[in-house]
C-alpha cells in the first residue's frame, strides 16, 4: 500500500495514502509558504492566503507526480513565486492592495515599526525585484535555484539582486539606523 501512495510524505510513511500524505505536506508547508506570501505580497495578508491555497491546489493536482520531484517543499516554494508573478502580470484582479497594512500584534522581540518600515520599503519594488530579495535573503536560496524558481538566468538574477539591494538602501535611507539601536 505504501508503494501506491505517489506522495513524499507517504513514502517515507507506510501505509499513508496519497491523499493522507499530501495532507501531513501542506500542514507542514502552509505556515512557511504563507510567510514567503506575505513578504512577496508587502503584507498583502489577503492575496498571500489567496496564493498558498492555489499554490496548495497545484500542489495537489500533480501530488501522484510529486514522488519524481527531489524537493517537494523547494518545489512549492517555486509554485508560490510562479503564483505570484503570474497574478502580478494580469492584474486584472479586482482586489487591489490597501494604502496602509492592517494591525496585528507583535510578537515577542518583534519591532513592529521596523516590519512596517521594511514591508513598506519591499512594496515599493517590483514584483520581480521583490520575488527576487525574498527568494535570495529571505528563504536564503542560491542565486541558481532562484532563477530557475523564476525562470530567468543567473546574470538576471545577480542584476536584480544588486539593483533591488540598492533600491531598498535609497528608499531606507538613515531610517533603517534609528531602527538598528542593539
Amino acid at each position: 500500500m505504501a508503494g501506491s501512495s505517489g506522495g513524499p510524505g507517504a513514502a517515507g510513511r507506510p501505509g499513508l495514502s496519497r491523499v493522507e500524505g499530501y495532507l501531513e505536506f501542506a500542514a507542514g508547508r502552509a505556515d512557511q509558504l504563507f510567510r514567503s506570501a506575505c513578504l512577496l505580497t508587502s503584507g498583502d495578508t489577503h492575496l498571500a492566503e489567496d496564493l498558498v491555497q492555489e499554490t496548495l491546489g497545484r500542489m495537489y493536482a500533480l501530488w501522484g507526480r510529486v514522488s519524481r520531484i527531489d524537493n517537494p517543499a523547494g518545489y512549492a516554494q517555486t509554485v508560490l513565486v510562479r503564483t505570484f508573478l503570474t497574478h502580478r502580470r494580469r492584474r486584472s484582479a479586482t482586489e487591489r492592495p490597501l494604502g496602509e497594512l492592517p494591525e496585528r500584534a507583535a510578537a515577542d522581540g518583534d519591532d513592529p515599526a521596523l516590519r512596517v518600515a521594511l514591508l513598506d520599503a519591499l512594496s515599493r519594488l517590483s514584483p520581480k525585484d521583490r520575488a527576487v530579495v525574498v527568494l535570495r535573503y529571505w528563504e536564503d536560496r542560491s542565486i541558481e535555484e532562484t532563477a530557475d524558481a523564476m525562470n530567468v538566468s543567473s546574470a538576471a538574477v545577480r542584476t536584480r539582486s544588486v539593483r533591488a539591494l540598492a533600491k531598498l538602501r535609497d528608499q531606507l535611507g538613515g531610517s533603517l539606523a534609528e531602527f538598528v539601536t542593539h
